[in-house]
């Protein structure tokens, strides 16, 4: 009973991290949309922050190793243009991370967008293990984030944890590491931010 009761307690401090349904893609659709951004292989950490309360609400995970995903364990984020196997989101152009930043910043919340320039080697590793994890319980965004990043070369000394803000402080610590802040002032409401991206994701040209 007391175990059933701290994952309750830790379920309720990251509401956020809920799952929702998402069909998965066939691996023809996923073929697709294939993006890998220009430049460095890179690991980027995305925490959401409640603005008043300062509690991390979810964690995830952009790869850009032989292609440009991100792993969204638990995650909401969805957009017409945007397949998904097992919480990993597929055909990460520019534009599909802008609107998915976008979408979860919002009046009550903001993104710290951690960067983080990797070995070709290491970021494929994390894409691997993206592709293995999923789909992941609804609360457990940052410990499965964490545990991916753990099992990275040189990543051994990642503490697994669900507080998306302590992976974020242990993510920001390391070398190379650099973090911005993202505010947007749009609806509360991440449902209204979703529609209103994917709409514009939806716009020819």
């Amino acid at each position: 009973m007391k175990a059933v009761l701290i994952v309750c307690a830790l379920a309720a401090g990251t509401a956020a991290c809920t799952r929702q349904s998402a069909p998965f893609a066939d691996d023809a659709t996923v073929a697709a949309v294939r993006y890998r951004e220009p430049g460095p292989a890179k690991l980027t950490l995305y925490t959401m922050v409640n603005n008043r309360s300062g509690a991390g609400a979810h964690t995830s995970l952009m790869i850009n190793a032989s292609e440009r995903v991100i792993f969204d364990p638990a995650g909401s984020f969805w957009a017409d243009i945007v397949p998904e196997q097992n919480d990993v989101l597929f055909g990460i152009t520019p534009a599909v991370e802008r609107a998915y930043r976008g979408s979860h910043a919002r009046e009550t919340h903001h993104v710290v967008v951690q960067e983080l320039e990797v070995t070709p080697e290491q970021a494929e590793a994390a894409y691997r293990l993206a592709r293995q994890m999923g789909p992941v319980p609804g609360a457990y965004c940052a410990n499965y984030t964490a545990q991916l990043l753990q099992q990275i070369p040189g990543f051994g000394d990642i503490k697994v944890t669900f507080q998306p803000t302590k992976l974020a402080d242990q993510f920001g610590s390391l070398s190379g590491a650099v973090t911005n802040t993202y505010y947007e002032q749009d609806d509360a409401d991440l449902q209204k931010g979703l529609a209103a991206n994917n709409a514009k994701l939806n716009q020819p040209g």
